[in-house]
């Protein structure tokens, strides 16, 4: 959580996000010792303070962000995982399979470097990169400046693929219709259960890389399980970014679920869509 990690202090955010954190000041005098005005309150119903401050401002960003795109019938998707999961990966073929058919768009999340995006704008779609810096989530006011950059078409889908983190990226909303955690079978079946707030907010587990299991020790059904565990509701689906198998279920609930925001709005639902 940044109220406690203190991610946000020197964050340097391409669209600079505010955070709230509590800041001492410190001083220099002629011998060369620092002094402090105050000490600093760690007391834990300040750090509560100042986690509810952080998470309200954010939710109001995510509030505004969630309106616009409903508004515009755009379905978007807050893809989350540890880093290495294959997100990248994924969106890239994502893109080369569905393209044709739907408008995509892409926020990416880095701390530092726009390889991702770069990427991402080889593939054929339009990408905005939000370094972070520090930072270690993406958040809901950074989120929406790079949708006024980005100007994603009406009706179109889009994916953020947020910071490899599975803690703070939990607990801030981004304006998304669902989040996605992407689980790599590299990884460990017990991740769920070691980071439960990540997919207890998620509405669909994507086991990546499953074209390794002949060569790992990895539970599937065990995984599910934990994940079911900690959230009864949450969907699955096994696929390979890499070599394609398990595919077509992604794609078939990317449809559908696109669909269903077209439907919700006036704007998107009166423009003709493109098929293959």
């Amino acid at each position: 959580m940044c109220a406690i990690c203190g991610c946000g202090e020197s964050d340097n955010h391409r669209h600079s996000p505010e955070h709230g954190h509590a800041h001492s000041h410190d001083h220099e005098n002629g011998d060369g010792n620092r002094y402090t005005d105050h000490a600093p309150d760690f007391s834990e119903s300040r750090m509560v303070r100042i986690e509810q401050d952080i998470l309200g401002r954010n939710n109001e960003f995510a509030r505004s962000n969630r309106g616009y795109l409903a508004g515009q019938g755009i379905l978007a998707l807050n893809l989350v995982s540890s880093p290495g999961s294959g997100k990248t990966e994924l969106l890239v073929r994502t893109i080369g399979e569905l393209q044709q058919e739907l408008p995509i768009a892409v926020i990416e999340g880095d701390q530092q470097t726009a390889n991702d995006a770069e990427r991402i704008r080889a593939a054929g779609v339009k990408a905005m990169q939000i370094n972070t810096g520090k930072g270690c989530h993406l958040d809901a006011h950074g989120v929406g400046h790079a949708l006024q950059d980005l100007q994603p078409e009406p009706g179109s889908l889009l994916f953020i693929e947020n910071v490899g983190n599975l803690v703070c990226p939990a607990a801030f909303d981004l304006g998304e219709a669902h989040k996605v955690a992407i689980l790599s079978v590299t990884e460990g079946e017990d991740k769920p259960v070691k980071y439960p707030d990540m997919f207890a907010a998620s509405d669909l587990m994507i086991l990546n890389k499953i074209d390794l299991l002949p060569y790992l020790d990895f539970d599937v059904e065990q995984c599910i399980s934990f994940a079911r565990q900690v959230n009864p509701g949450i969907k699955v689906l096994q696929l390979s970014a890499k070599t394609g198998t398990g595919m077509a279920a992604w794609l078939q609930w990317l449809k559908a679920a696109s669909q269903i925001a077209v439907l919700g709005s006036p704007v998107a639902a009166s423009r003709p869509r493109e098929t293959a």
